[in-house]
């Protein structure tokens, strides 16, 4: 990686520790947008600090999973390190970093704060420095273990984030709380990344809209609130395209006692669209179906297209395994809720997913499908949510992945053309 240049807000980022009016902090908290070159900077401040001002001392890297630290601080970190004359020795079986210069030798712990349970893996380290990447993500429990471990003299304490809801805890009691903490608060925009284009900056900030523009385009602490979708306007719905479709998929988001929501997808020109649905309300019907009779009305939605895939609910095991035997092709979608709903936001937005005038239930919970309204984390409401999950099922797993190529005006150009 080539870095040709820095923002003022990166060169006070990665020299704070030894500037006279930033040095008797005793943390940095870097906040903001989204790609706005605050990860790499702390992530290169923290080491060229603990070189600098200790030898024969331990620190830690965390972020929510090992495989994050590796992605987020060592992936672009260490090719540059090596370029400046340090030698960095990573025995990745021990989850451990070794960084000499100049007969200075240091040791970086890494750890994943992905639960509860995580504040066990660091008790009992005696550390110098912490450096705790996408803070808002891991326990309270691991974030304050991690510090507690910080008793060498001199230790200073790093976070980084981007923004969640104004309820978070970190927010309330490190940011809200700053002077008290005795921390150096920087707040980064895109602006503040000079490696970031304006065509690049133009991009993603189309790529959010309402409450998650808010956070990750301008940085803002924000609660989510309202419909989970309050751009969808079901008049922009068309009908099913006319055009050979080029592939075809269903995504099942499975229910016994709950509803049953399928969708049958299809890929046209680089855009998905969604042109039947199959809806099962056993509560409203009276009766609720067996496994056998979801896959005969699967196939029926199928209608002797041939489907590529079939995309279920992870924790629809034995309808996973029926479907198998009958000889569909299935994969477990990717469940991670809050990611899929950013990534199903996107895709409606730049025209990529297009929901066709022949799905009501979807349609529908569009209308419907809300934020709960306990600021204390980002969840959604669980009602007139089956439709929902069966798109952000196919969103994050099918037409998610590989589809920033597409033109952002395809879909909105078809709408138009069609109503």
């Amino acid at each position: 990686m080539e870095v040709k240049t820095f923002s003022p807000k990166q060169k006070r980022l990665l020299l704070w520790w030894c500037r006279k009016d930033d040095r008797h902090h005793d943390a940095v908290i870097c906040d903001g947008a989204v790609r706005s070159g605050k990860t790499l900077c702390m992530g290169l401040s923290f080491l060229f600090w603990a070189m600098t001002c200790f030898n024969g001392q331990g620190f830690a890297l965390c972020g929510k999973t090992i495989q994050s630290v590796r992605r987020n601080l060592l992936r672009e970190q260490l090719p540059l390190l090596k370029q400046l004359g340090f030698e960095c020795l990573e025995q990745v079986s021990r989850n451990q970093l070794t960084v000499r210069l100049g007969g200075r030798e240091n040791v970086f712990y890494l750890f994943g704060g992905k639960d509860e349970g995580s504040a066990d893996l660091i008790q009992g380290l005696t550390l110098a420095g912490v450096l705790l990447d996408e803070v808002v993500l891991m326990p309270r429990s691991f974030v304050e273990q991690a510090c507690a471990r910080c008793s060498v003299e001199g230790a200073k304490l790093w976070f980084s984030c981007n923004p969640e809801g104004p309820e978070h805890w970190f927010y309330r009691e490190w940011i809200c709380r700053k002077e008290h903490r005795n921390v150096l608060y920087l707040h980064f925009t895109m602006a503040d990344n000079p490696s970031l284009s304006p065509r690049i900056r133009a991009r993603y900030e189309t790529m959010f809209q309402g409450n998650f523009y808010r956070r990750f385009v301008l940085g803002e602490w924000v609660a989510a609130q309202g419909l989970v979708y309050d751009f969808f306007q079901k008049e922009a719905c068309p009908p099913p395209p006319e055009g050979e479709i080029e592939s075809w998929y269903i995504s099942c988001d499975y229910g016994t006692v709950n509803p049953a929501s399928f969708g049958l997808w299809g890929l046209l020109d680089g855009v998905w669209y969604r042109v039947a649905e199959y809806y099962y309300d056993s509560r409203s019907q009276g009766q609720q179906k067996t496994d056998q009779e979801y896959a005969r009305e699967l196939a029926r939605l199928a209608g002797g297209r041939r489907i590529r895939q079939v995309v279920v609910d992870p924790s629809a095991a034995s309808f996973i395994e029926l479907l198998r035997r009958e000889g569909w092709s299935v994969v477990k979608a990717k469940n991670d809720v809050l990611s899929g709903i950013r990534t199903t936001a996107r895709l409606l937005q730049n025209g990529s997913l297009v929901i066709c005038n022949s799905c009501p239930d979807a349609i529908r919970e569009f209308g419907l499908y809300r934020w709960d309204e306990d600021g204390s984390q980002d969840r959604v409401r669980k009602q007139d949510d089956h439709a929902m999950d069966d798109i952000r099922y196919f969103a994050a797993t099918i037409a998610g992945p590989g589809t920033h190529d597409v033109p952002t005006f395809a879909g909105s150009v078809y709408r138009r053309n069609r109503m």
